[in-house]
This record gives C-alpha cells, sequence and structure tokens, in this order.
C-alpha cells in the first residue's frame, strides 16, 4: 500500500464485490480495474518509492495502539510474520508469494521461515529489484522471482506447499479466477495465507462506490465475503483475524513516515510528489472505522 490511492497516476484501480454471506449491502460491481499491463506499469513506477517507504514490505505495518513506538518497517514485518504464523510455515517448504511486490517478505519469510521462495509480480521492475534484493541478502539459492500474472501461473499442479498473497488480491478484478489458479498449484494440504483490507458493516451503497472509485481498488470485500469466495474455490477456511483498528486504522503514521523521510522522498521524486503523497495518505486514512483488515487462513483440502 505504498502508492497514492487516489485517482491519480500511481494509483490502482478496484471494482467493490458482489453479495456475501453476511447482511452487508454490496454495490455492482463497475469496470474500473486496470489491464494487468496498466497495473504493471503503476507498480514500475512506484518501485523506487516502495523501497525507500517501507524496505520493500508493500503492506500496511501493525501497531498495538498508539504507545507502541516500534519503526514503521518493523511494524509492517509484523504482518509478513503474522501470515506466516497464520499458515504454519515450516522450513523447507516451497512457498509462492503472489504479488511480491520489490521482496521485502519473502526474503522476510525465509529467513523466519526457513521456505524456499519464489515471488511473481505483474511489475517488470518490481521483479528486478525484488531479484536484487535476494542478491544483496545473500538468499538468491533459495528466493527467486518473476514477471507474470497471477492469473495464469507457470507452475504445475501442486508445486508449493504454500501460498501468500499480501494486498495483493485487490486488484483481482476476478477473483474467482485468482483463487481457482492459487489452489490449483497448491498441493493436497497446502496452505494459502491472506492480509487485505475489508468493508466494514457502515460502508455501503453509493459510500462504498464512492470509495471503490476514488482510491481506484479491484475487490473491497467484507470478511465474510473473503471467507465466501475462498469457500467457492474449494478451500477450507481455518482461521480468520479482524485487525482493522491495529492496521487500517493506524494508517496517519504514514503521514509521520513521510516526514520522517521527507528529505530522501524530496531529493528522489520532487517536493510535489510528497506532498501529494502526503495528501492520498490523509484521504485514503480517513474513512475510519469503516474500512478494517483482515488476515485470513485457509487450506486446500487432503486427498
Amino acid at each position: 500500500m505504498i502508492a497514492c490511492r487516489r485517482e491519480c497516476e500511481c494509483g490502482p484501480a478496484f471494482l467493490i464485490g458482489g453479495e456475501g454471506a453476511d447482511t452487508m449491502e454490496s454495490t455492482a460491481p463497475q469496470a474500473l480495474a486496470p489491464a494487468g499491463e496498466e497495473l504493471g506499469r503503476m507498480y514500475d513506477e512506484s518501485a523506487g518509492l516502495s523501497q525507500i517507504f517501507i524496505d520493500g514490505q508493500e503492506h500496511l505495518p501493525y501497531w498495538f495502539d498508539d504507545h507502541d513506538d516500534t519503526p514503521a518497517v518493523e511494524a509492517a514485518r509484523r504482518i509478513t510474520r503474522k501470515v506466516g504464523d497464520g499458515i504454519g510455515l515450516r522450513a523447507g517448504e516451497r512457498l509462492l508469494d503472489a504479488g511480491c511486490g520489490v521482496g521485502g517478505p519473502a526474503v522476510q519469510l525465509h529467513r523466519e521461515f526457513g521456505v524456499r521462495v519464489s515471488g511473481i509480480t505483474i511489475s517488470a521492475v518490481q521483479a528486478s529489484e525484488a531479484t536484487a534484493r535476494a542478491v544483496e541478502a545473500g538468499v538468491a539459492g533459495s528466493v527467486e522471482f518473476h514477471h507474470g500474472d497471477y492469473r495464469s501461473l507457470p507452475y504445475a499442479d501442486g508445486s508449493f506447499d504454500a501460498t501468500v498473497a499480501m494486498e495483493s488480491l485487490m486488484h483481482a478484478t476476478d477473483l474467482g479466477e485468482v483463487l481457482r489458479e492459487l489452489h490449483r498449484v497448491l498441493r493436497p494440504g497446502g496452505r494459502l495465507g491472506i492480509s487485505d483490507i475489508t468493508r466494514e458493516a457502515a460502508l455501503a451503497g453509493e459510500r462504498a462506490t464512492e470509495f471503490a472509485k476514488k482510491f481506484q481498488v479491484a475487490q473491497l470485500l467484507s470478511l465474510g465475503e473473503w471467507i465466501d469466495a475462498l469457500r467457492a474455490a474449494g478451500f477450507v477456511v481455518e482461521e480468520y483475524t479482524q485487525c482493522g483498528p491495529r492496521v487500517y486504522g493506524m494508517g496517519m503514521r504514514y503521514v509521520d513516515r513521510a516526514d520522517e523521510l521527507m528529505g530522501e522522498l524530496v531529493a528522489g521524486f520532487g517536493e510535489a510528489m510528497v506532498v501529494e503523497l502526503k495528501a492520498s495518505y490523509r484521504d485514503y486514512f480517513g474513512w475510519g472505522s469503516d474500512i478494517g483488515y483482515a488476515v485470513i487462513a485457509a487450506r486446500k483440502p487432503y486427498l
């Protein structure tokens, strides 16, 4: 969640999800999401910012409360660790990082859990920078990255023991298609860990549509809708946590992070972009309890 999410050149596009098991109102889908090539270009352009802003952890941080003074990068690593713990990663397993960004989580998961990681991203620039990160970290033999599309993965059936998708499935214009593809490449008993924003009960109708258009997101689902989608794709949902107040609810700290890095950001991207970036964060994180954040663990059934 590094690029600006207002309607500007660096923001991704979204649709609102369909009706789920809960009683939340869903808005009708609208053709807002960019095609794969366009999405790839957007992440090509934001890759450098991701490296600087949060050391390649391209998802939101986790802070316990307003008194938690953990640095932003380490707070973001908490989400990566939480997803890995949730699906019980074990040393020697083969892991797919679907929407790997510039590689920060993949390197962390290898170091902390001992897994071998293959990452895939729609951005050629991200794939290149992620590869350079693995080489610099001395883990290139165990962590690799590819330019590709998670809608059509270049892996055989049952290739992986586990998969993670951290704030990447929000870009799936056909979520069922992507989940079925992730299901295909998992072995029987393989696990899927997801972290993503959620639409809370108060966000419905025109306001939900407004959020979707304004911040250009392709999946804005309630927790119940996420669970429904996973089950429809053949997964068994084993655990889920709603930690919105500690993740999205702490988002205004992104403005503080921009102030902390002001000199470096201005030098690299210009003062006008930094002003726009800070404004976009204030706007995006201003929706309060309407937006939550879920971490979900699911499994492909054993044969």
